[in-house]
């Protein structure tokens, strides 16, 4: 898993294709400078290595150690030069930066007529892909080039760049407005959660509702209405309104189905649209829409102009395999996604230095809910294990907590009443640890801990009090989002009726016509 204290030079050295590799070395050795044989000899050194070793390095006798720093700031910075000019034609972006830094290169030469003509054609390109924020800083370019010379080329030119300037400087406020009210929702989600009062549901409705006003979609372009469309997808998911999350995560993909350009100039975008429409239908579970959307989202991506490089590959690997595992668990086919574990560990593996260790741990919740589902306890147990004895966990409290409570009941499951007693004590602990413990939560532990002292002959009797106090609980707005964490309702009926929890999940789905 990726480990951000490891040497920065070193990550990016391993992150490096065999064709970026062959590329740097060819544009290394036409670099004629005195330290050209120590910096290759360096990254050569580091390439070959399995992880940072100083001692390996200054062993090596290539550089003293008071000298590594710069050499390696040196290579950090030659590496990325070398990257920069092997980026394939086909981004738009770099396409842009680069004729501007064109355009200085002949403002500077004092050329000024062939600068214009650039950004002329830049700012036409720019305005095509919505990058309204380069095109303000051509027009602001055009501007400074026109105030220093007087082309007299185009009658009115000076009010042409101004209405310009006066139209892309209203549309990037307002799309910067949109993202600074996404962004500081989202801080909201990381620091305090989902709403668990209609307090708290009051005052971030309030927030919003106070901040959002003041826009209109219908006068909106692309990047504003996908700034528009996120900043109400981080609202509804906030006060868990997952059919509102749905309508805006619904929204947004089908903006970029609307306007395929984007797909592929904003890939991280696309695939974070689509990531937040699976779950919000995995929340809602409507499977068939599910089914429907995951099938399209992993066309696209094997789609050839859809662009490939580390992150995106990380990205799709962790939407796409995350929400196959969603879609089992949603029909409850537990032994037909099997085959999806070794794959995801492979692939776990092959990402580690791209995903933080929360996405690692989610997927093995997910895969021992799978093993729970099939009632493979053991291999359950195993991977909550990891989970629970991770000391780096501190932002997903309640993925702890569900992991605690899953481990007890497979414990539970197993007949093991020694460790069913030993969980039970460390579960408590941590729970009673928890700033905002559920109502759910204090129910499952009550229920767990009270089993072992119900006679036999009073079991089931118990499980069907518990199934009604949970059918209950679920109907609450605060506490339903805790059901998607553990199906303890499946779980209970499949006790009661002394059938398999997946046969219960399947026959549920069946009767759902969505």
């Amino acid at each position: 898993m990726a480990n951000h204290q490891k040497d920065f030079l070193f990550v990016l050295i391993k992150s490096l294709s065999k064709s970026e590799k062959r590329q740097f070395k060819i544009f290394a050795s036409r670099l004629e400078t005195s330290s050209n044989t120590k910096f290759i000899e360096l990254f050569n050194i580091l390439d070959k290595s399995e992880a940072y070793d100083e001692k390996l390095i200054l062993k090596s006798g290539i550089i003293k150690k008071v000298q590594l720093s710069n050499l390696k700031s040196y290579l950090y910075k030659q590496i990325l030069v070398s990257i920069r000019l092997n980026i394939p034609s086909q981004n738009i972006r770099y396409q842009l930066r680069e004729q501007i830094d064109f355009a200085a290169i002949l403002y500077n030469k004092g050329l000024y007529k062939q600068s214009l003509k650039i950004l002329d054609k830049t700012k036409i390109l720019a305005l095509e892909n919505d990058e309204k924020l380069m095109a303000y800083e051509i027009v602001e370019f055009e501007k400074l080039i026109e105030s220093q010379y007087i082309t007299r080329s185009i009658q009115g030119r000076a009010d042409e760049l101004v209405i310009q300037a006066k139209e892309l400087n209203y549309r990037n406020t307002i799309s910067s407005k949109l993202s600074n009210l996404s962004l500081q929702l989202y801080g909201i989600m990381l620091k305090t959660g989902y709403v668990k009062s209609d307090e708290e549901y009051k005052y971030i409705d309030n927030y919003f509702n106070k901040h959002i006003s003041k826009f209109d979609e219908k006068k909106f372009g692309f990047r504003e209405k996908y700034w528009f469309y996120n900043a109400n997808l981080w609202h509804s998911f906030l006060v868990q309104d997952f059919l509102a999350s749905y309508k805006y995560a619904y929204k947004w993909v089908n903006l970029f189905y609307d306007n395929p350009n984007m797909i592929y100039l904003n890939p991280v975008f696309f695939l974070k649209g689509n990531h937040y429409l699976l779950e919000s239908l995995y929340m809602l579970k409507y499977k068939s829409n599910f089914k429907k959307y995951l099938v399209l989202l992993e066309e696209t991506i094997s789609d050839p102009r859809f662009p490939v490089n580390d992150n995106i590959a990380s990205l799709s690997f962790l939407y796409l395999y995350n929400n196959k595992l969603n879609y089992h668990i949603l029909e409850g086919t537990f032994a037909e996604s099997e085959y999806l574990i070794p794959e995801i560990l492979e692939k776990l593996k092959l990402h580690s230095e791209h995903l933080d260790e929360h996405h690692e741990m989610l997927f093995y919740y997910k895969i021992a809910s799978i093993y729970f589902g099939n009632e493979k306890y053991n291999e359950c147990i195993f991977y909550l294990e990891k989970i629970i004895n991770n000391k780096n966990l501190t932002m997903r409290e309640d993925l702890m907590c569900f992991s605690r409570i899953l481990c007890l009941i497979a414990h539970y499951e197993l007949g093991k009443d020694y460790y069913l007693e030993n969980q039970l004590k460390n579960t408590y602990k941590f729970l009673l640890k928890m700033n905002d413990l559920h109502e759910v939560q204090k129910e499952i532990m009550r229920f767990m801990k009270n089993l072992n002292s119900i006679y036999p002959g009073d079991i089931k009797k118990e499980f069907i009090k518990m199934r009604e106090r949970f059918i209950e609980l679920e109907k609450n707005t605060y506490e339903k989002r805790a059901f998607l964490y553990l199906d303890i309702i499946s779980w209970l009926e499949s006790k009661i009726e002394n059938r398999k929890i997946s046969d219960i999940i399947k026959e549920k789905a069946k009767l759902s016509n969505r």
